[in-house]
């Protein structure tokens, strides 16, 4: 694991609900069953806080750490998408935004497809944008500082459930989302027996936990949670969310017991 994305994984998972901080030591010591190197955790602390990342006070001969108001609302976001998925039945419509930008401005089309994405929406075509969720409002608030953007939303039904299926199999990779769902499924089912048992202590659940959210984390960005009716049969997502929660739920305990370990909390 990357130490940068390691620090938020720590913080967002674990440190958000003990006060938030922690003292440099600590943090140094909770890298190293990752394989970071103390000399590395430090480096990447110090160039996350100089980024505004993270903000830092003396404390004795110490430093605490802790995230800033900008990585909070980050992680909050991203811990949203990953933890509540979309569930109830579909309207039968589609939410679609339809985007036009200056040829000059790539960055910001980019910028543009990437925030489409976050939300779920995929692409029907190369600036129409289409999601079975109504989230018009929240895309457009997203992109209140992009002026050089035109964004055009509407709400549209298709010729009925043949059409709707076919459309979703061309804004998303289905057969791809599929594929890596059971590749997950494969490993995290072969796990669970142990996890269930308390098999897994110490560091290793700690490294298990946050390995665990970092292979799930990337597939809320590519599932749009289509409705049942425009899945394919047996589609694994809803059940590898399931295994998700179950697996992260019982590793917290023995992951906890860790830090308190490390950071001689009692």
């Amino acid at each position: 694991m990357k130490p940068r994305s390691l620090v938020f994984d720590v913080f967002g998972d674990h440190l958000r609900y003990r006060g938030g901080e922690a003292q440099l030591r600590h943090l140094v010591a909770l890298m190293a069953p990752f394989g970071i190197p103390e000399t590395t955790a430090r480096v990447a602390l110090a160039r996350l806080r100089k980024e505004g990342w993270l903000s830092s006070r003396r404390d004795g001969r110490g430093t605490v750490y802790s995230l800033t108001d900008q990585s909070w609302a980050l992680l909050d976001e991203g811990r949203d998408r990953i933890f509540d998925r979309a569930r109830g039945p579909w309207s039968g419509t589609w939410s679609m935004v339809i985007y036009t930008v200056p040829e000059a401005e790539r960055a910001l089309r980019e910028q543009l497809r990437r925030r489409l994405a976050w939300f779920g929406f995929g692409p029907l075509s190369t600036s129409v944008w289409i999601s079975p969720h109504d989230r018009v409002d929240e895309v457009v608030a997203s992109l209140d500082d992009s002026p050089g953007a035109r964004i055009d939303t509407f709400r549209s039904a298709s010729a009925g459930l043949t059409a709707d299926r076919d459309i979703a199999t061309r804004a998303w990779d289905l057969v791809g989302l599929e594929r890596d769902y059971r590749e997950l499924l494969a490993t995290y089912d072969a796990r669970l027996p142990a996890y269930r048992a308390g098999a897994v202590t110490g560091a290793q659940a700690l490294v298990e936990r946050l390995q665990l959210v970092r292979d799930y984390r990337t597939f809320p960005f590519r599932d749009p949670d289509l409705p049942p009716e425009l899945l394919p049969e047996q589609w694994p997502g809803r059940r590898a969310h399931d295994v998700f929660l179950e697996a992260h739920s019982l590793l917290r305990a023995p992951a906890e017991a860790y830090i308190d370990e490390v950071t001689g909390a009692s």
